[in-house]
């Protein structure tokens, strides 16, 4: 006699936002600022990139979390943040999309939000879409990383 599969009924996907129904895991600290010395010293590399960028966009993330506002990094990555009225269905009142070198600039303090959008490399929607107060994420010094010895 065969044993009928078991069936449990329907099962909801997880609802993290990545296709797969995963979560990404958390990128350590460690390794996040060793990508951003990386790219400081020239390695442009996807796998590098995608690491900074998405370390920044975690460490923005934890910093001023929320749901409020999208910041959009493509293909690298997009979180929530920013306190205010949650949105849950359709795309967002409050968007931000930049590209992984602008964001990268804007998170680490090399380049203003002002003069960002001014230069056309910031592109901002919705009435809390202003982030000049919140970046940089790290100060220049804190990302640099101890010569070893």
């Amino acid at each position: 006699m065969r044993t009928p599969p078991l069936y449990v009924g329907p099962v909801a996907p997880l609802r993290t936002g990545y296709r797969d129904g995963m979560a990404r895991p958390r990128i350590d600290e460690s390794a996040g600022l060793d990508a951003l010395g990386a790219l400081r010293d020239g390695d442009t590399s996807r796998d590098t990139t995608a690491r900074a960028v998405r370390y920044l966009l975690q460490a923005f993330a934890e910093r001023v979390p929320g749901n409020s506002v999208e910041l959009r990094v493509p293909p690298f990555g997009a979180v929530q943040a920013v306190p205010g009225p949650r949105h849950t269905r359709g795309t967002p009142p409050n968007v931000v999309e930049t590209d992984a070198a602008t964001w990268v600039a804007l998170a680490t303090g090399g380049l203003s939000w002002a003069d960002a959008v001014a230069a056309g490399r910031v592109t901002a929607s919705g009435s809390r879409s202003d982030l000049s107060a919140l970046l940089p994420v790290l100060r220049p010094r804190s990302a640099e990383r101890p010569a070893p010895a």
